[in-house]
């Protein structure tokens, strides 16, 4: 079987509340050589309890042993490819973390007075006047916490400029193509939606958009390159078309790895956007940050940034809170700025614009790869990431959620399962720049292999993954009644069982 991975030494691993036995310690402290503190005393009996029910006693060594061993378990973009379309999830380069911690920025308190944090707001200036660069924008905010952050911020923005305008308007165009948290974001902006199904080339129908865009709609949300990872050839019409409505363009950045250095979505009408900089410029990704949201606009959206905007006086950064028409404050601080900063500075614009073009180049190594094993619902040109679907394997029995599980025996994390919605069964696969050859050839025998088995005994795929910790497991009951705590009684009752 081609592949890369195999059992893992380790298969089990018992909880810490498993391991415990009383009396056993952690830690090795000398005696106290201060008069000991009474909490309660100090704290009040209310607020102190002498034990923790059922806390974990165990040795440092089984601490150590313990967590070093799940850290293994892990699969992270160090390990090898990480597919997900949705997601965009490269390799970060160390170097730019490493610049990105230096102590002066690292050790930077939000609440530090500007005149101590001049530093910090030089690389925050410099960082939005690159994305302004890179986009084709005027003004950038690097405020909103992340993709869905920066998207909320942007509709916000729309709607007070066309409330300005005497008439906030009543709806958002989203098209079928668009990333799944734009009608989320236009609900809670205060939109309803308004549905727009592609073409049979995967983009938008200017057709249909042009008997939908009414007086009625306030703005279109589009994701380009969309989320069959095609690119919308006919988007300066589109945006023409919108603004000779009176509405106006939002894009969606998410897939701007597929643009930097090609093209700027300011030159084709844009008016607002946002960039996820997790995705596109190296700043880390997941974990619950540190995401970065920014957001990018044209001079007639600029004053209704988020407050406090960086403004320069007398050679000095400062902050400006002088802002009537801005929609106010999203966020506590100013958002992560170090590492994508780095990360454009490494590469310069010539570097930027390769790693787009190696991006592209992956996908369709990729595309060509998996062609004679996957149906191809949209024949139209990929750019940074390929769509195909289980239609050839469905017909077997086999879903994308089997081959996706199938893919982990074969030691890669699975691709984006079931998404985009336009795409029935679909498998989205993002392989990034920073893929070399032999990993991506790896991949493409895995998944050819996996279509293989398919053919011959579909219900050995049915049963997958097989090297893994944990079986099949039912995600239905998963998501409905998750297990959330343990219990001593329930795993007592489990061992017995």
């Amino acid at each position: 079987m081609p592949g890369k991975v195999r059992s893992h030494i380790n298969q089990n691993e018992p909880l810490l509340f498993e391991r415990s036995s009383p009396g056993k310690k952690g830690y090795q402290l000398p005696e106290l050589d201060v008069p000991a503190v009474d909490a309660a005393a100090a704290l009040g009996a209310a607020n102190t309890r002498e034990e923790i029910e059922d806390f974990p006693e165990v040795s440092e060594v089984e601490v150590i042993r313990h967590f070093s061993r799940l850290s293994t378990w892990n699969y992270g973009i160090d390990l090898g490819l990480f597919p997900l379309g949705s997601c965009t999830m490269k390799y970060n380069p160390r170097v730019n973390e490493l610049v990105a911690r230096t102590e002066g920025l690292a050790w930077a308190h939000p609440y530090q007075p500007a005149e101590v944090a001049q530093g910090a707001m030089e690389v925050m200036a410099q960082l939005e006047s690159a994305l302004a660069e890179i986009t084709g924008m005027d003004a950038v905010t690097l405020e909103p916490a992340a993709g869905a952050h920066g998207e909320l911020t942007g509709v916000l923005m729309i709607r007070a400029l066309l409330e300005s305008r005497g008439n906030p308007r009543k709806k958002v165009i989203i098209p079928d193509s668009a990333h799944g948290t734009n009608p989320a974001t236009a609900a809670i902006a205060g939109y309803g939606v308004a549905n727009l199904k592609s073409n049979d080339k995967g983009v938008i129908d200017l057709e249909a958009l042009s008997r939908i865009a009414n007086e009625d709609i306030a703005a279109l949300m589009v994701t380009n390159p969309n989320t069959l990872g095609v690119f919308e050839e006919e988007i300066a019409k589109v945006t023409g078309l919108m603004h000779s409505r009176g509405a106006l363009v939002y894009m969606d950045g998410a897939n701007m790895n597929a643009l930097v250095g090609i093209t700027r979505p300011g030159d084709f009408g844009i008016d607002v956007m946002h960039l996820n900089l997790h995705k596109t410029f190296s700043t880390p990704h997941g974990g619950g940050g540190p995401g970065a949201g920014a957001v990018a606009v044209k001079s007639h959206m600029e004053p209704f940034l988020p407050a406090p905007r960086l403004t320069r006086v007398n050679g000095m950064w400062n902050w400006n809170w002088d802002r009537p028409r801005s929609i106010g404050k999203v966020r506590a601080f100013y958002g992560n700025f170090g590492v994508a900063l780095a990360y454009i500075m490494a590469h310069g614009a010539p570097g930027l614009r390769q790693a787009t073009l190696d991006a592209l180049l992956n996908a369709n190594y990729i595309r060509k790869g998996l062609e004679p094993y996957y149906d191809l619902p949209y024949q139209s040109p990929s750019m940074h990431e390929c769509v195909f679907s289980d239609e050839r394997q469905a017909k077997l029995g086999v879903r994308t959620m089997d081959i996706a599980k199938r893919l982990i025996d074969y030691g890669f994390h699975p691709y984006t399962v079931a998404f985009p919605l336009i795409v029935h069964g679909a498998l989205m696969i993002e392989p990034t720049e920073t893929e070399g050859k032999q990993e991506l050839d790896l991949f493409i025998e895995a998944m050819a292999s996996i279509a293989k088995e398919v053919e011959t005994d579909p219900q050995f795929v049915l049963k997958a993954p097989y090297d893994t910790r944990t079986s099949r497991v039912d995600e239905v009951t998963a998501a409905r009644k998750p297990i959330l705590r343990w219990k001593r009684e329930a795993a007592v009752s489990q061992a017995a069982d």
